[in-house]
């Protein structure tokens, strides 16, 4: 148990404060400075100044455009594997409905399994492409990087590609999709 500090009589001196409200004045109070924290003065690695071709190349991947690109090719190599895999577990790939009992040949197996390969690609890719670009405007308008960027952009997206079947599929693909951003975003962050 800390001490109190002794009464002054009336009308005598006012005591001196206690030591450790002066402290707390200057680390949490009115009176506390900022810090500049230098890597250099806490035993980090100092680095460089950065060199104008440096920041060009740094805006430049972290525009809008630049993360759309990379996200329909990524969208387009995924959706492409996993075109592929599907179609080789598929038992009806290069089945002819008009004769059942020929086996498939293996170019005609392979054809199939490339045309459904480069079907998902694209479907992957335009599906990637817009989440990106959508989430990067909704995250340059809104000026926060948060869960609700990733919510806003799939509603966005699932209600665009669902409102080609009408409203109510819209409505079901912006919600779906925001969920399942959510869920994605959640376990990710």
């Amino acid at each position: 148990m800390a001490a109190a500090p002794p009464s002054s009589a009336p009308g005598g001196p006012e005591p001196p404060p206690l030591q450790y409200s002066l402290l707390l004045k200057h680390l949490v109070g009115e009176q506390r400075r900022p810090r500049a924290w230098d890597p250099a003065a806490l035993g980090g690695i100092p680095s460089p100044p950065k060199s104008e071709e440096q920041k060009m190349v740094e805006r430049a991947m972290e525009s809008c455009a630049f993360k759309a690109a990379l996200a329909c090719v990524g969208g387009f190599v995924l959706g492409g594997a996993f075109g592929v895999f599907t179609a080789g577990i598929d038992t009806n790939v290069g089945f002819d409905p008009k004769d059942p009992y020929r086996t498939p040949t293996a170019k005609e197996v392979l054809k199939d399994m490339g045309q459904r390969g480069v079907s998902y690609a694209k479907n992957f890719a335009i599906v990637g492409a817009m989440f990106s670009c959508t989430e990067c405007v909704v995250e340059s308008y809104r000026g926060k990087s948060d869960w609700k960027n990733s919510v806003i952009s799939g509603c966005i997206t699932g209600g665009a590609i669902g409102f080609r079947a009408g409203l109510k599929a819209g409505v079901i693909g912006c919600g779906g999709f925001a969920a399942f951003s959510a869920a994605i975003d959640y376990y990710l962050r």
